[in-house]
């Protein structure tokens, strides 16, 4: 499993497409948290000694980019045939599965560091120094990497069902919209206030918000872990159909 994880990673770091996604990441973050003036984002012009615009902008660019990490990941694989191969190693098919998976989480792992240096900077602005929502900061980051770790297991499991990276594509942005807000729209339209709790609690953004105020609360947690989970299983029980 970790020859294939090394062999995934080194997929991503030896094409351009893996620093594309760092390199993008961080601009479109960057550009709207320090450098554009006319925006809400902009922590200079706000006044505000706060990461609320990175944490805000991260998930909407995650939404694009993590897809077009994991398109490649099986799409590509049963394009070629080399997923024929692949079934053959003495590996198992949720092995397989796990292994791309932590490649892409090691490549969100590496877009989501460099951001620590806004975090730096923020806490030497602050007036006094260091006066900031460390626990909100904290909880944020946990929230983002959990949300990217589950828009992963989304795009791995996308990439599974088809032999086309851009259909795959597709799916992964498709599928993540309607886990991040389009659970939240249909609360919103409901007349039936338990009903609204339970569709709003069905998406991610309840969650993540929820994260991003500092409260690490287990059932946000379990969550998103379990969303996973659920993907990568589907992903698994994909490979293994084609066993039959």
């Amino acid at each position: 499993m970790f020859s294939l994880l090394r062999k995934e990673i080194n997929s991503f770091l030896g094409s351009v497409i893996g620093y594309l996604v760092i390199v993008v990441f961080l601009a479109i973050t960057g550009l709207f948290a320090w450098i554009l003036p006319d925006t809400d984002f902009n922590i200079i012009t706000s006044g505000y000694a706060t990461l609320d615009a990175v944490f805000i902008l991260a998930p909407w660019v995650f939404m694009f980019l993590i897809p077009a990490i994991t398109m490649r990941s099986f799409a590509e694989e049963n394009k070629t045939g080399t997923i024929e191969l692949l079934l053959t190693k003495p590996l198992t098919d949720f092995q397989i599965v796990a292994a791309k998976y932590f490649a892409g989480i090691i490549i969100v792992l590496f877009a989501l560091l460099p951001t620590l240096v806004y975090y730096g900077v923020v806490n030497y602005l602050a007036s006094p120094s260091g006066n900031l929502d460390h626990g909100g900061i904290r909880g944020s980051y946990i929230g983002l990497f959990l949300l990217g770790s589950a828009y992963v297991s989304i795009g791995i499991f996308s990439s599974c069902i088809s032999n086309n990276q851009i259909i795959s594509f597709i799916f992964a942005v498709l599928i993540t919209f309607i886990f991040h807000l389009g659970f939240d729209f249909l609360s919103n339209i409901s007349y039936n206030q338990d009903l609204n709790y339970i569709l709003s609690q069905l998406g991610m953004n309840a969650h993540y918000s929820s994260l991003s105020r500092g409260v690490i609360d287990t059932r946000d947690a379990v969550y998103f872990i379990t969303l996973t989970m659920l993907f990568l299983s589907s992903a698994r029980f994909v490979l293994e159909k084609r066993k039959w």
